[in-house]
């Protein structure tokens, strides 16, 4: 059955918040008036967490629970709690009480309005400045930069999304805080609202300065696949230069050299070949890219085309 809301919630090791927050989000979005469901995702915790939500499930059949064996991190906790999420609209917060579900009405409204994606910004964060604010900060200005979708507050769990859309994104490692950026290929709607943070009253945080370098090398992937998707042999071709270069220099010197000496350097010009045949792949492999591309892209429109003959041969065009 549909429901119009999905609140997928990841835990891990938050005993203590678990029945605390499960009230917290039943107050904020019972009097919303829309029908909703709890997916509770527990990523592997070594203490009570899965005792306490599967209590709560039991009670309340709004409530969903999801357990993973061991801990895989937030991003595949997420994405189960997606997959399993039924609603229209699928929010997304952390369970450590730091977001509020009060919040929750307004992003819906901003949904409402049009949008695809509702980002909540956490413009009164309260986290520890030098170990979480700042390279927060950092890192929030060098993902607006590289993929050109200006989030003031990637690292907010707190988001609204269309079912229909977060689902078809695949998610992994971090990909969680780049949803947004993933999710501009398709052209969605995308919005930013304040929300409130509270400290932290229970546990301890799970993030801290080591997950920077996962990051750093999530934004090279998105970069790649948002920049590069329907231009594989330009991309292909940016990643044959270096080897191209090499390969003329050593080619170049050998002929050269032959030329002065009557003598080959068999290592030298050895390698200049391996680059120069390195070179050739890769522009193959771009352009079985692009091939494949507009295969596929040929095959949606004849599908797409196909399928608008069929609803108006039955009259049910919309």
């Amino acid at each position: 059955m549909s429901l119009d809301l999905s609140i997928v919630v990841p835990l891990f090791n938050e005993e203590e918040s678990v029945r605390p927050l499960y009230a917290a989000i039943v107050a904020g979005v019972a009097p919303l008036g829309v029908s909703f469901e709890i997916v509770l995702v527990d990523d592997g915790s070594r203490d009570g967490t899965v005792r306490i939500a599967d209590e709560i499930a039991r009670a309340d059949p709004r409530v969903c629970l999801v357990r993973f064996r061991r801990n895989y991190g937030q991003t595949p906790a997420m994405a189960a709690g997606i997959a399993e999420a039924r609603g229209e609209i699928i929010v997304t917060m952390d369970g450590d009480l730091q977001n509020d579900p009060a919040d929750i009405g307004q992003l819906l409204a901003k949904i409402d309005e049009g949008n695809d994606i509702v980002v909540g910004w956490r413009h009164n964060r309260q986290d520890k400045l030098w170990t979480r604010k700042v390279p927060s900060r950092i890192a929030n200005a060098l993902i607006a930069r590289v993929t050109g979708v200006p989030i003031r507050d990637n690292g907010c769990s707190l988001k609204a999304y269309r079912a229909s859309l977060i689902k078809s994104i695949p998610l992994y490692s971090e990909m969680h805080r780049f949803i947004p950026a993933m999710a501009s290929i398709a052209g969605p709607r995308i919005a930013e609202i304040r929300v409130r943070h509270h400290a932290r009253a229970f546990g301890h945080s799970k993030y801290g300065l080591s997950r920077i370098y996962k990051v750093l090398l999530d934004l090279m992937v998105i970069k790649t696949v948002a920049s590069f998707t329907a231009r594989p042999m330009l991309w292909f071709a940016m990643l044959s230069l270096p080897m191209l270069a090499i390969a003329a220099a050593t080619l170049g010197w050998s002929l050269v050299n032959f030329a002065a000496t009557g003598k080959i350097s068999l290592s030298i010009a050895g390698t200049g070949v391996i680059f120069f045949t390195s070179t050739v792949m890769l522009l193959a492999a771009g352009a079985l890219g692009e091939l494949i591309y507009e295969l596929g892209d040929v095959r949606e429109h004849q599908f797409s085309g196909l399928t608008q003959r069929l609803l108006l041969a039955s009259g049910r065009r919309q």
